[in-house]
């Protein structure tokens, strides 16, 4: 092992480089796990964090979830019969439920990958 020291004062203090963190950007599902990580599981949000691979496991959480959600939404909206043609005959009603569904995949979401071990 090949250790650097800088100098600083009378004492030498290890140049210590963390590992680079994964490229991507934390999105929703990303930062409800950590938060969730963070108020609820505090000795693995702690060891991911020290380990460097917090953000590894939030980004694979996140993908997941994304996946598993517009999976959910699609799945949910053919079984409650919301289409394109639902859609053009009366806008609101639409809206209603489609907001409805997400929220719905949303709570699965949360139940099932987010705040799961």
């Amino acid at each position: 092992m090949n250790i650097t020291y800088e100098k600083c004062g009378d004492y030498l203090i290890p140049n210590l480089i963390p590992n680079p963190e994964p490229e991507g950007e934390l999105r929703k599902f990303g930062l409800m796990r950590k938060s969730y990580l963070k108020n609820h599981r505090r000795g693995i949000y702690s060891g991911l964090l020290l380990s460097g691979e917090l953000k590894k496991h939030l980004l694979m959480i996140q993908e997941q979830a994304e996946e598993r959600f517009d999976l959910l939404v699609d799945q949910m909206a053919k079984q409650d019969e919301v289409t394109e043609q639902l859609k053009e005959q009366d806008q609101m009603l639409w809206v209603q439920r489609m907001n409805s569904i997400r929220a719905r995949a949303e709570e699965i979401i949360l139940n099932e990958i987010i705040n799961h071990l």
